[in-house]
């Protein structure tokens, strides 16, 4: 599978006028095929299938390297899976590509790529706080959504609780950015904790919700009870 193969196997699947939408959309200057994120879905999983990891890192790093859409996204499809060994270039090759995030889809595919090598070992959180002093608002952003696994759990291990309450104190730090992506981050990251640990989020909101802006936390509080 060359990036030839890659590229005329995601052109094969265009929908007219797609593209045009999505540029409008995304707002972001660069190349829009006009292809459907199922579409997506299935050429990636089916590249998986084919290929080992060495040359799935091959063929995500020159997908992603195009700057196209649609290739990028297949380029975080092609690595987002929860049992990849080894793993270790898998997890460098999506932190080298932070300094080119300036989209939230593409970001987000980057960042649920980046999710499985988190829950694979978790020790790498240590590794994601240092993108919480980055000078980009992407950076800043991705270490919420990275470390979003751990809002989900019913039954949170010490580990995963100690990771949580990590979490946390970055998204303290973070109420006071005036950056809307920044703020939408810490409301969706409490958003999902409070399915899990309501009373944690009503903390959380008593001691920073004043500050942060009105509508994450509004987002936050979204599935809390009326009067917490």
């Amino acid at each position: 599978m060359t990036l030839d193969d890659a590229l005329e196997a995601l052109k094969a699947q265009v929908e007219p006028g797609r593209a045009e939408g999505s540029a409008e959309y995304h707002k972001v200057p660069r190349v829009y095929l006009g292809v459907s994120n199922p579409a997506i879905n299935d050429l990636s999983k089916e590249w998986r299938q084919q290929l080992t990891v060495e040359q799935r890192v091959t063929l995500a790093q020159q997908l992603w390297d195009t700057n196209i859409f649609e290739a990028r996204l297949a380029a975080a499809k092609l690595l987002t899976q929860a049992r990849i060994k080894p793993d270790q270039a898998v997890w460098e090759l999506i932190k080298s590509w932070l300094p080119d995030l300036d989209s939230w889809a593409i970001a987000d595919h980057a960042m649920m790529a980046g999710q499985k090598r988190l829950i694979a070992d978790p020790s790498r959180v240590a590794e994601v706080e240092d993108w919480t002093r980055s000078d980009s608002h992407w950076i800043r952003r991705a270490a919420m959504v990275v470390t979003l696994p751990w809002t989900k759990q019913n039954h949170p291990k010490p580990q995963d609780m100690e990771i949580r309450e990590t979490v946390l104190g970055w998204a303290a730090a973070y109420v006071n950015d005036p950056e809307w992506f920044i703020q939408k981050s810490v409301a969706w990251w409490l958003r999902d904790l409070s399915k899990h640990d309501p009373d944690r989020v009503i903390a959380f909101l008593r001691e920073h919700g004043k500050v942060m802006k009105p509508f994450a936390r509004k987002e936050a509080s979204k599935y809390l009870p009326p009067k917490a």
